[in-house]
């Protein structure tokens, strides 16, 4: 999974990133610090792993991960190439998620570009854009095709292709995102064909400071009602907290976070939010070998998520052993779960569910 960290220039991106990731990407007090894309990859954890690794007694944990991108801030105009935005609106197409960082916090000592602190503004700015690009996108593919279905030759595919691209230029130009088009699994491999920038979930980071105060706490209230009408998640940090949080040794770091009333660190939040707003849970395959977590969809059903192991897996599947988490812990042995009736031989048509604990029986 990736994610894109983006928002206006100096609104927190790469100090978020640095906390969440260690990358120790350059943040500094004027725009477009950040010019080409920083990466880093962060390890989801899952305790659930650990009590397996102790249980199989081996050392070797490989957590699911997430890749996140720092990505250059945008500003007023982007969709035309101002600023740094057509590297910009590139870097994001190729994210499955958009982390939307925006500032609540006032602070003399580090300038917007806008010149004050306005969430609703910042969200529409940065929002006109993707939308406005979008457009563009849209509308030339539109050209493309139009002589193809008016002059009567559209295959049904390129007819169905044309329906849905006159119905996204329409929301659209009522300045709402692609993904707000309600589609069926047909429609939606086709609208994903398209690449649209806003056809992409978004989590809205409300960048505050170590404190609330009245004005912070308007804002957020103001990004939740902006998120609910486009179904994104929002969540609520400071990223410099974070990031002087992530460089302490771990024993002070806790009784730091006690002190401030943080129980969950952004990165946690974060993740938390994504698995959530992309629908996504984890399966677990564990032995002696190693414990191992994978990462797939709601709703997958076994010979697809054997072949998120190996592609032979999901080929030759025959069936699938599931033990659920739970059931493995209390009983603390494998045959045991057999004997007591806890592990399911699941067929073709299993839906595989967040925590179970999987052997794939295949033939090829």
């Amino acid at each position: 999974m990736k994610l894109g960290v983006v928002g206006l220039p100096n609104v927190g991106k790469s100090t978020l990133f640095n906390a969440i990731t260690k990358a120790g990407a350059e943040s500094a007090n004027y725009p477009f610090c950040t010019i080409e894309p920083n990466v880093g990859v962060v390890d989801v954890l899952d305790n659930r792993l650990n009590e397996l690794a102790k249980l199989y007694n081996t050392n070797k944990i490989i957590p699911a991960q997430i890749e996140f991108v720092d990505i250059a801030g945008l500003v007023k105009g982007a969709s035309e190439g101002a600023g740094l935005g057509n590297k910009f609106l590139s870097h994001i197409k190729e994210v499955d998620a958009i982390v939307h960082v925006v500032r609540v916090f006032k602070n003399d000592k580090i300038i917007h570009v806008e010149g004050s602190i306005d969430p609703t503004r910042d969200i529409e700015t940065i929002n006109l854009e993707l939308i406005l690009a979008d457009i563009d996108t849209v509308t030339r593919r539109i050209e493309k095709i139009r002589k193809i279905v008016h002059g009567g030759s559209a295959d049904i595919n390129t007819q169905k292709e044309y329906e849905l691209l006159n119905k996204i230029l329409e929301l659209l130009k009522d300045s709402k995102p692609a993904r707000m088009l309600k589609v069926d699994a047909e429609e939606k491999k086709i609208v994903d064909g398209f690449f649209l920038i806003t056809t992409k979930p978004i989590i809205y980071v409300a960048n505050t400071s170590d404190e609330l105060d009245d004005f912070q706490k308007d804002n957020i209230e103001k990004i939740k009602t902006i998120a609910k009408t486009e179904e994104a998640e929002v969540i609520s940090l400071c990223a410099r907290t974070e990031e002087e949080l992530i460089n302490m040794p771990a024993e002070d770091r806790e009784m730091f976070k006690q002190e401030l009333g943080i129980d969950a660190s952004g990165l946690d939040k974060l993740i938390v939010a994504s698995y959530h707003l992309l629908g996504l849970i984890s399966f677990i395959t564990a032995g002696e070998k190693e414990v191992r977590a994978w990462t797939i969809r709601e709703g997958t059903r076994a010979p697809q998520a054997a072949g998120k192991i190996h592609t032979d897996f999901e080929r030759g599947f025959i069936r699938a052993d599931v033990v659920k988490y739970d059931d493995l812990i209390t009983l603390r042995d494998y045959n045991l779960c057999r004997e007591k009736g806890k592990i399911t031989s699941a067929g073709k048509d299993y839906i595989v569910q967040d925590g179970d604990i999987i052997v794939f029986k295949f033939n090829v």
